[in-house]
């Protein structure tokens, strides 16, 4: 086997690792790079191997940061199947399509106001490029082996983190290399905790969190004190939100702050067409998570859904105290940008962010305390109050991940970390170093091991 790490090397987006066993040619995971532009100009440069060689690619999970480049996979040739779970499938058919028209959307904007360097501004992907890419998708069953060729096999374990979220077990000819995913908290007040890992030879294990331990106080008092603070000033709190994960739970969290009176009884509005049909989704799998059916239900009414393009714009009018949550999780694009660019302005209002912000992205700028973010080639100031919820991460912490991978049977031979920033990545395998006592190697991008 010989593994070659494409992306998710000394940065948490981009993942991709191509396994070839000379018999086979497999890519688990096909993720966007995200955030610092020499992380962003990779998504326009070739593979180094031949597209159309590849066998099949396995998903770990949803998120575009480990399934968004698949449209270009498609256009550039492949038609071997994409492996995943079944509620992957589902959330990637709404993902890819979501992410494919803001390309176009921007690329539109952009030339409409000529504020892009480049003339025309292209997306990366269209609309068609998306669909071609929902085509080769094969959802499996949690329990079924998949055949890839003559003598290779994958198999899906929980990890947590998301809907459908998946670890990754690949095996040839008795030799057996695990991919962590994104691995969930044991905590979560949503997902089940991962499963313990499988014997396997090589474990990739993802370092997000690999630096950082959590508070131990929880979500909910957090999210309250935040809404409380915003609302006593009749400001409005926008807040951007992965569509898939992120948006399900705050809504879980906001409905048992009402039930309780916890918060006033604020207007709450889901901003996202594609958070909307998310959530529906978590309803049809309810056995992969945690809540009961009549969770759901509240969930699913504990916001006003805001299809529309017109209705969208008229939540800048909002005068407080009301709440938007809105793509994406980041702050990188989608209609929130257009919020950010109203309530920025005003110290009356909030912009609350529930997840890991990447090097790069305006949330992280906005974590960092940016007085100005850029949007749309304007330099907007920032007077609205920032917070950033620290009992609200998906992603494992670095004792979480250490413990999940000592629960393997015997120690593997080598583990690689990846899918995290240096200091995370490197803080990690210092730790898992002294706690499995086997070979533990941060790799490089394009880097490659037999």
């Amino acid at each position: 086997m010989k593994l070659t790490f494409l992306g998710g090397a000394g940065t948490v987006t981009g993942s991709k690792c191509l396994v070839d066993t000379g018999s086979a040619r497999i890519l688990v995971d096909c993720g966007l790079f995200q955030g610092l532009k020499r992380l962003r100009e990779r998504n326009w440069q070739r593979l180094p191997f031949d597209v159309g060689s590849l066998d099949a690619v396995v998903l770990t999970h949803a998120h575009l940061d480990h399934s968004g480049y698949l449209p270009v996979l498609a256009r550039g040739g492949f038609r071997g199947k994409v492996y995943c779970t079944a509620a992957t499938a589902k959330l990637v058919e709404i993902l890819l399509p979501d992410s494919a028209h803001l390309q176009e959307e921007e690329a539109r904007y952009a030339n409409k106001h000529r504020f892009s360097k480049h003339s025309p501004a292209l997306p990366l992907y269209t609309s068609e490029d998306a669909a071609a890419a929902l085509k080769l998708l094969r959802p499996v069953d949690w329990t079924e082996r998949v055949a890839i060729g003559s003598d290779v096999s994958a198999y899906f374990s929980g990890a947590g983190h998301l809907l459908g979220a998946a670890s990754v077990l690949v095996e040839n000819a008795g030799r057996r290399v695990l991919f962590s995913g994104d691995l969930g908290r044991p905590d979560d007040p949503m997902m089940r905790p991962p499963e313990p890992p499988p014997p396997a030879d090589w474990v990739v294990i993802e370092s997000t969190y690999g630096d950082r331990l959590h508070p131990t106080g929880d979500a909910e008092s957090e999210l309250a004190d935040a809404i409380n603070r915003a609302a006593a000033r009749r400001g409005v709190i926008v807040v951007p939100s992965f569509a898939v994960g992120r948006a399900q739970l705050l809504l879980h969290l906001i409905a048992r702050l009402k039930a309780r009176s916890a918060i006033p009884d604020l207007p709450v509005f889901l901003n996202s067409p594609m958070a909307t049909d998310a959530t529906r989704i978590y309803r049809a799998h309810r056995r992969e998570h945690r809540l009961t059916e009549r969770e759901c239900e509240v969930m699913c009414t504990a916001a006003r859904f805001v299809a529309s393009v017109e209705e969208s714009k008229s939540l800048n009018g909002l005068t407080g105290p009301a709440l938007i949550i809105a793509g994406s999780g980041m702050a990188t694009g989608g209609r929130v940008i257009h919020h950010l660019k109203t309530f920025a302005r005003d110290e009356r209002h909030m912009i609350l962010f529930t997840g890991f912000q990447a090097a790069g992205t305006r949330g992280a700028a906005l974590v960092a305390g940016a007085d100005t973010i850029k949007i749309h080639g304007e330099w907007i100031p920032v007077r609205a109050e920032v917070v950033q919820l620290q009992e609200a991460s998906g992603h494992a912490d670095r004792d979480q991940l250490v413990a999940w991978l000592t629960r393997m049977e015997s120690p593997p031979q080598r583990v690689f970390v990846n899918h995290g920033d240096p200091a995370a990545a490197d803080t990690l395998r210092q730790y898992l170093r002294r706690a499995v006592a086997t070979d533990v190697t941060v790799p490089e991008h394009l880097e490659s091991f037999e």
